[in-house]
């Protein structure tokens, strides 16, 4: 790998790291019900269009993480086709923290496309 294709794995990386929370958030709050990992994953990679990257495993730290911070609930069902799942589901908090991203989310979109308009790729 050269220098220049590590710098963009490093930049890649650093912005996955808040989008995918944000993702998370996103498809539990569309759900309706609660979703188990590999739920959540493939709703991820139909609609987020490579936001893990192939990386599900990255996906169950972040969800503990949400899950700590009182952005999530979880629970475990026993499941016939192996292990149990756990369960999640966004509480309030993490309703009202989703918008509160999503505003950044957009509002740094905005200003960084604004800075980037006119480069050519």
């Amino acid at each position: 790998m050269n220098d220049s294709e590590a710098q963009l794995k490093k930049f890649q990386k650093e912005l996955s790291t808040g989008t995918v929370s944000l993702a998370l958030l996103a498809v539990l709050a569309r759900a309706g019900e609660p979703l188990y990992g590999y739920l959540i994953a493939k709703q991820l990679e139909r609609v987020g269009e490579g936001v893990l990257s192939g990386k599900q495993s990255a996906l169950y730290p972040v969800l503990r993480n949400l899950e700590g911070g009182g952005l999530l609930e979880s629970h475990i069902e026993p499941s016939i086709a192996g292990p149990p799942r756990r369960y999640y589901r966004i509480t309030e908090v993490g309703r009202q923290t989703l918008q509160a991203w999503a505003s950044a989310w957009r509002a740094t979109r905005d200003s960084v496309d604004s800075v980037l308009e006119g480069i050519t790729a």
